[in-house]
């Protein structure tokens, strides 16, 4: 599976894991070139605490567009450190 935005591979990987419709990148897949730290959080009863990145591709910022969850709760265990993505990124 790879993650796109403004023309770019921003996440590449065979092992995603798939919550609610969402494909969940591996740490490692990321091209960290792309992402800046994002002072946002949400809240997901049965996740826990997400955190966020911000995706800078070709000078265009994607605020917030990647999510993660650093210290999940124990039924979400298996995607602890998976990015997600949304705001126009294209998952193949």
């Amino acid at each position: 599976m790879q993650a796109l935005w403004n023309n770019q591979v921003i996440a590449d990987s065979d092992k995603t894991i798939v919550v609610e419709g969402n494909h969940y990148f591996p740490p490692e897949a990321l091209n960290k070139r792309y992402f800046k730290d994002s002072d946002k959080t949400t809240s997901c009863f049965w996740k826990g605490t997400a955190n966020y990145k911000h995706i800078v591709v070709n000078g265009e910022n994607n605020p917030d567009a990647a999510w993660y969850y650093p210290e999940p709760k124990d039924k979400a265990m298996n995607i602890k450190g998976y990015y997600a993505f949304w705001r126009g990124v294209v998952i193949i």
